[in-house]
């Protein structure tokens, strides 16, 4: 039985994936609250993600007597998907939480990628945006601009939030060369083995920076509560998470599965507003709704 062309399982399954993804940004923020810095944070979470990928791809290959490795040349490609999609999105991205908050982070990364990487798209295959498409650009830059600078009641007041913002711009950025790098590499190898090489590489040039900032002794200290926030961070959106998410984009198509995708700053801003008690302004809302229009405009076919 289906409902609208999405089977009833996979649209439950999507479901409890955008609840999941979307609470994480709240999660986070709790995490941070408890002391742990937003780079140390990262790097536990990324460290335990790929030893889980590590663990299932091991145990597929033993079952299968074949062994997932990737050659030599795919290398550099993974170690810069690695860096954009995990290393430095997620350290940009937990900073930013951190400073401006949890719901500002999903509007920008969950509405202005698709612009992005639509855009970028049109340009490295060579496709003319149609008129619809660039108002739809205009559209959501407005609604962009609006969030950073009427949501932050003027710099003087509030200049965290300006540049916590500010750093959350580069979110979409790194998210887009993810997704279209990851294409490339997505067409050798399966989905879920490229974001386990990811995750493993991703945690590993975290240590590194948690290590500048000497923030990795944090591991031996972080109370019970950050502990949950980690392992949730972890278990349920990185290696649960991309389970679900791949196993319905096989079944049910990209269009019909990224088309949840746009709920998930409505799950964040919910959840931000009444377990952090963050304030979303009548700017934030607008320049959100604003945004996605414009990200409408762009995708739509």
């Amino acid at each position: 039985m289906t409902t609208r062309g999405i089977g009833y399982f996979n649209a439950f399954l999507m479901v409890i994936l955008i609840l999941v993804w979307g609470s994480s940004f709240v999660v986070v923020k709790i995490a941070l609250r408890e002391g742990v810095t937003p780079i140390a944070l990262a790097t536990f979470r990324f460290l335990i993600a790929g030893g889980l990928f590590v663990a299932v791809l091991l145990v597929k290959g033993s079952r299968k007597g074949d062994y997932t490795f990737v050659e030599k040349r795919d290398v550099p490609p993974l170690v810069l998907l690695a860096l954009s999609g995990v290393t430095f999105f997620f350290a940009a991205q937990y900073t930013g939480i951190q400073m401006a908050g949890a719901a500002i982070a999903a509007i920008f990364v969950c509405l202005l990628s698709p612009i992005l990487i639509t855009v970028l798209s049109s340009r490295v295959f060579e496709e003319h945006l149609n008129t619809k498409q660039i108002f739809g650009v205009g559209i959501a830059a407005a609604g962009t601009l609006i969030v950073i600078t009427g949501g932050a009641f003027g710099f003087e007041s509030n200049n965290e939030y300006f540049i916590g913002s500010l750093i959350l711009l580069l979110t979409p950025i790194l998210w887009t060369a993810y997704s279209l790098l990851g294409k490339r590499a997505m067409v050798k190898y399966s989905p879920f083995v490229v974001v386990a090489y990811v995750n493993v590489l991703g945690g590993l040039f975290l240590v590194p920076l948690s290590l500048a900032e000497n923030s990795f002794h944090q591991i031996f200290s972080m109370r019970l509560h950050g502990w949950f926030a980690v392992l949730f961070l972890s278990v349920s959106c990185s290696l649960l998470g991309y389970y679900i998410w791949f196993y319905v984009l096989e079944q049910e198509g990209a269009a019909m599965t990224s088309s949840f995708l746009f709920a998930e700053p409505l799950v964040t801003v919910l959840f931000a507003t009444t377990l952090v008690g963050e304030q979303i302004t009548s700017s934030v809302v607008a320049g959100g709704l604003l945004t996605f229009v414009g990200v409408y405009l762009v995708t739509r076919k």
